[in-house]
C-alpha cells in the first residue's frame, strides 16, 4: 500500500512498517505512530515529493500446491506445502525483490524439487520429515537475503499415482500387520521372561526356606544333644558322690540292700535267697 499527496496525515499499526520516499529516495523506515506528509511548497520553497509504502511484518502462511516432482527413482509425486514466514527487513523485502512473495514461492518450489529428486521413494515413504528438514535449511538463507525469516516449512500432502497408492496402501497394510505380531511375540516373550524369574523366585525362596529349616533341625538336635549329654554328665556326677558316700560309710550300703529287701518283700512274686554264698562255700569244702 503506497500513501501518498501533500499534506495526508496517516497512521502506521504495530502490524506494519513504513516506507519513507523523499523524490523516490528511501530516506527512513517507519514505526508505528501518527505521521504527516509535509505540502510541497513553503514559502516559496519547493519540497520534495513524499511517498509511504506500508510492509505488513506480521507472520503469514503460504501454500504451493500440487507440484509435481520426480523422485530419484524416477516415481513422479505430487507435494504441497505450507510455509510460514514474516517480513523482518521491509527495505530489503521491498528493494532487492520484486516480489518477495512470488520469489519465497520459486525458492520454496525450486527446494522441494531438489530435495525430492536425491530421494526415493522408500526414503519418502519411511522419513517424511526429511524433505520439510531439506525445504527449510535450503530456503531459510536465500529468504533472508531479501528480508523474509522463515519459521516453518511443512509437506502438507504427498499424493502418489493411482496404482503406487494400492501398493503403497498393501505395504503399510502388511507394516502395520508385522508391526503387530512384532508387538504381540515382544509381550509374550516379556510374559514368559516374568513367568521365568517368577519361578526362579520361587525356587530360590524355596530352597532358602529348605536351607533355613535344616539349619534349624541341626540346631535343635545339636541343643538336644548338648541338653542329654549334659543330664548324662549330672546323673554320672551324683552317682560318684554315692559311690563316694558309700565307700566312706558303709552302713548307707547295708541300710541301702535293707531297703532293697523291704520293697522286695512287697511283691508277693519275688524270691529270696539269703545266704547262698556261704552253702557254696561249705559245699566246697567237703568235696
Amino acid at each position: 500500500m503506497i500513501i501518498s499527496g501533500a499534506g495526508q496525515e496517516f497512521i502506521i499499526k504495530d502490524t506494519h512498517r513504513g516506507l519513507y520516499y523523499e523524490d523516490g529516495k528511501l530516506t527512513q523506515v517507519l514505526d508505528a505512530g501518527r505521521y504527516t506528509i509535509p505540502p510541497r511548497n513553503r514559502l516559496f520553497t519547493k519540497l520534495p515529493v513524499v511517498e509511504c509504502v506500508l510492509v505488513d511484518v506480521r507472520e503469514r502462511e503460504l501454500t504451493i500446491k500440487g507440484q509435481e516432482i520426480l523422485t530419484a527413482d524416477k516415481v513422479a509425486i505430487r507435494v504441497s506445502i505450507l510455509v510460514q514466514f514474516r517480513v523482518t527487513d521491509p527495505k530489503s523485502a521491498i528493494h532487492t525483490v520484486d516480489n518477495f512473495e512470488d520469489r519465497l514461492y520459486s525458492d520454496v518450489q525450486l527446494a522441494a524439487r531438489r530435495s525430492l529428486a536425491s530421494m526415493n521413494l522408500e526414503e519418502i515413504l519411511t522419513n517424511r520429515n526429511r524433505l520439510s528438514e531439506d525445504i527449510l535449511s535450503d530456503v531459510t538463507e536465500s529468504a533472508g537475503s531479501y528480508g523474509v525469516t522463515i519459521r516453518r516449512a511443512d509437506v502438507k500432502d504427498l499424493i502418489f499415482p493411482g496404482n503406487l497408492q494400492e501398493i503403497m496402501n498393501r505395504v503399510l497394510a502388511a507394516e502395520r500387520h508385522s508391526q503387530a505380531q512384532l508387538v504381540e511375540a515382544r509381550t509374550r516373550a516379556e510374559v514368559e521372561q516374568i513367568e521365568a524369574n517368577s519361578r526362579a523366585e520361587i525356587t530360590r525362596r524355596s530352597a532358602q526356606a529348605k536351607a533355613e529349616a535344616r539349619r534349624l533341625r541341626e540346631q535343635g538336635d545339636a541343643e538336644a544333644t548338648r541338653i542329654q549329654a549334659t543330664a548324662e554328665t549330672q546323673v554320672y556326677a551324683e552317682r560318684v558322690k554315692v559311690a563316694e558316700a558309700l565307700e566312706k560309710h558303709p552302713a548307707l550300703l547295708r541300710l541301702a540292700e535293707l531297703e532293697t529287701l523291704r520293697d522286695l518283700a512287697k511283691n508277693s512274686n519275688a524270691r529270696l535267697y539269703l545266704g547262698m554264698d556261704k552253702i557254696s562255700l561249705a559245699s566246697a569244702a567237703q568235696g
